[in-house]
């Protein structure tokens, strides 16, 4: 049985990543946070009572900033994959919290890189990339397109993709970087704009609100479906020679045309009800990034094949459904994922 450790499993990500570990037969280990509250929802589905002789998911507390509980963690749990996708993942919020998004998005990786050496395991590691790295940089980008990052977010990422590729050609760690596009579901944070929006239709739609706040609608963006995104991160750990890859759909949405398709979808009119909210607008915007994974087609068989108006559609219904029943969209609807399917 393999051994997995995932780090950010509370998140959109960790939590399908654990789900498509599970089905395949891992032992899975995530890191938490120690709150005074629950933040686990995303994964309550797949919790057993660790007592149980059937018990495959682990949680430990732990976090980015605490190296020496890393090094401890990774002795304990000797893992043989470990998934790196803890971070301060909002970009807007990255310019309100720089140090912090710094010291978690960025410096965190090299901590848990760090760790992985001292502890001398022979683990493959899986580093979180962002399409957020290229920021100004026209596209399409791809795996050779030179960064220019145009937020503390941003920035963060690039550092810890350069220490990740510096730890592999140093230490002869398999480490490698997931350059992944926008990639979003019906369990991405509520603060994030694809939900945002989905979440304010079907509260329209509801008559519980009547609009809905927004800042630049002409962002260009590569929206996949989160689902078939962690299943490529699987597949570049089980590569025969670590590399990096971009993840993406090659096609292009701005926000007007994901709001346009979500509202129609439930058959309202976004211009009734969308209002321009320039507390919403980046000190430096990011125009467009599309992006080209034909390295991932070519060397690992990946290919996304859910877009942007489809995504739009899928979120949308999720919460409608979970408007409808006071439940949880990744619990509660037809949309989970198919696993089999996506593989």
């Amino acid at each position: 049985m393999k051994r997995a450790l995932i780090t950010g499993i509370t998140g959109q990500d960790g939590s399908y990543l654990a789900e498509l570990l599970l089905s395949k037969g891992y032992e899975v280990h995530g890191l938490i946070r120690r709150s005074s509250t629950f933040n686990t929802s995303r994964i309550e589905h797949l919790y057993v009572d660790p007592h149980d002789p059937e018990a495959k998911l682990f949680l430990h507390y732990g976090d980015l900033s605490d190296g020496a509980r890393l090094v401890t963690l990774l002795a304990e749990i000797r893992p043989d994959e470990v998934y790196n996708l803890a971070a301060q993942s909002h970009v807007r919020v990255s310019f309100d919290e720089p140090e912090h998004t710094g010291n978690t998005t960025g410096v965190g990786s090299i901590r848990l890189l760090e760790a992985v050496r001292l502890t001398g395991l022979q683990c493959r590691f899986y580093q979180a990339s962002s399409s957020e790295m290229f920021g100004a940089t026209p596209p399409p980008q791809n795996e050779e397109t030179p960064f220019y990052p145009r937020s503390p977010y941003g920035a963060a990422k690039v550092y810890s993709y350069w220490v990740t590729k510096n730890y592999r050609e140093a230490y002869g760690i398999f480490a490698v970087n997931g350059i992944l596009f926008n990639h979003e579901s019906p369990r991405r944070g509520e603060t994030f704009v694809t939900r945002k929006i989905t979440r304010a239709v079907a509260r329209i739609k509801a008559g519980l609100e009547e609009h809905l706040y927004m800042g630049n609608l002409d962002a260009v963006r590569d929206w996949g479906y989160a689902p078939e995104y962690v299943e490529g991160m699987w597949r570049m750990l089980q590569a025969d020679e670590p590399d990096d890859y971009v993840l993406a759909t090659g096609g292009a949405a701005s926000v007007r045309d994901f709001l346009t398709e979500a509202f129609e979808h439930a058959g309202l009119d976004w211009e009734k009800h969308v209002r321009f909210d320039e507390r919403y607008l980046r000190p430096t915007e990011v125009d467009a990034l599309i992006g080209d994974a034909g390295k991932a087609e070519e060397k690992l068989g990946w290919k996304a094949s859910v877009h942007a108006p489809e995504l739009a559609r899928i979120m949308v219904d999720a919460d409608i459904e979970a408007l409808q029943h006071e439940g949880r969209p990744w619990i509660d609807n037809p949309a989970l994922p198919d696993w089999e399917s996506i593989q």
